[in-house]
């Protein structure tokens, strides 16, 4: 298959929740498959600090030969360290423009939120898988895609049978382990930092690390900065989730409840800061105020891993990859949103791992209507279906109606 091809002109939960007690539920029926073969665009990614690219040449290759169209945008996936001739050998069809991709798919799939450009592309009744990113999401964005009729997959809502959201766990992985290794290089002198080793060494003691969150990002950060020497200290609201750090990482970590009295103990004792809290669905909680980093020693450094959703920490702002730091207070900040993208090549064979089987599935299914029937994980991605936002949160935050998904497919609205 050597050669590059151009295309032509270029589940279900346990309790329910007592409200889904009024709310018709759709009936499972025993039906035969109906297969459809989906058309699917991978556009490259606009924006400047996003390296990412959501279907891998391995991945693609796996849909063309279940009968599935596969249009990649040329340079898609450079700088993931795809080539164009390895996404034509795996099957896929190359693009030359961005337009073209958004008139040939009926899916778009990829890793940032669309932008005003694509926005503007998008075609009524296609489906978008992509991160929603709720730090930067608008209502103004969430009525393009209802005015649309957009099927809109959020990266950060999508779960697995056991409702853990894989996706999400993924990349947490991946950052959690990242920002210990950024917080590393920055605290050297020669980057503006304190000019001390994370891990420390013999007679002279090590960095203290204080982390936000014991959830997944705030695990692995933990787990990686134990192992490179320095002194932990881990904090959340959720006793449970302090006690199994404890248990899996040993007694050296230092743990806390998510007091301010302790938060402002631990960040003024710490070297480095890493905010690691998230609240699913929502906006994460302001932990740490301006008033405690202002105390903080000059040359420390902060990690705000949680800044696509708004950040943990006070004097956070979004950063690029370009520009990736700022000082305030005379500490060093790193707010980049997607730090998963500093090492694309994992991040994207790790979310193509996802979205490649998902993909079969909605078209062994016949597509998301009949599958999100069987499969409540994904069912609960779906934050824009038939023209009605269905993700109460996202009412919450702007204000906006919204509609139950389960009530959209039960009266087939």
């Amino acid at each position: 298959m050597g050669g590059i091809k151009y295309s032509e002109g270029s589940s279900l939960f346990g309790e329910m929740h007592p409200t889904s007690w009024v709310i018709p539920q759709e009936k499972t029926l025993k039906t035969k498959k109906d297969k459809k073969n989906l058309s699917i665009g991978v556009p490259k990614e606009n924006s400047s600090h996003e390296n990412r690219i959501a279907l891998t040449p391995e991945a693609v290759a796996v849909l063309v030969a279940n009968g599935h169209a596969v249009y990649v945008q040329k340079g898609a996936g450079v700088a993931s360290s795809y080539s164009d001739r390895e996404y034509s050998e795996a099957g896929a069809f190359i693009c030359y423009s961005l337009e073209d991709i958004y008139v040939k798919s009926d899916f778009i799939v990829k890793i940032s939120p669309l932008s005003g450009e694509e926005l503007d592309l998008l075609r009524p009744n296609q489906g978008l898988f992509s991160a929603v990113n709720l730090g930067s999401l608008t209502p103004d964005y969430l009525k393009v895609l209802i005015k649309k009729n957009i099927t809109a997959i959020g990266f950060e809502f999508l779960q697995s049978r056991d409702r853990s959201l894989p996706i999400v766990q993924m990349m947490s992985e991946i950052a959690g382990v990242s920002s210990v290794h950024i917080a590393a290089e920055l605290l050297c002198g020669t980057n503006g930092g304190k000019g001390i080793l994370l891990g420390g060494i013999t007679g002279v003691p090590p960095a203290v690390v204080t982390i936000i969150g014991a959830g997944t990002v705030g695990y692995n950060a933990a787990q990686t900065a134990l192992s490179m020497g320095a002194l932990v200290k881990v904090i959340d609201e959720e006793i449970h989730k302090l006690r199994r750090l404890e248990k899996e990482l040993g007694v050296n970590i230092y743990t806390a409840v998510s007091l301010q009295k302790y938060i402002e103990e631990a960040v003024l004792s710490s070297d480095v800061v890493i905010g690691a809290a998230f609240k699913k669905g929502y906006r994460a909680p302001v932990i740490v105020s301006e008033d405690i980093i202002s105390q903080m020693k000059e040359g420390s450094v902060v990690v705000d891993v949680a800044i696509d959703q708004g950040g943990c920490i006070a004097t956070s702002r979004v950063t690029t990859h370009e520009r990736p730091t700022f000082v305030k207070h005379g500490v060093i900040h790193y707010c980049v949103p997607n730090i998963a993208s500093r090492v694309a090549a994992t991040a994207s064979a790790a979310i193509s791992n996802i979205l490649g089987p998902l993909l079969v599935k909605i078209g062994d299914f016949g597509g998301i209507a009949p599958f999100m029937k069987q499969d409540e994980g994904f069912k609960q991605s779906i934050y824009v279906y038939r023209k009605h936002l269905t993700k109460q949160s996202l009412s919450s935050l702007f204000g906006m109606d919204y509609v139950d998904i389960r009530l959209l497919i039960a009266s087939d609205l």
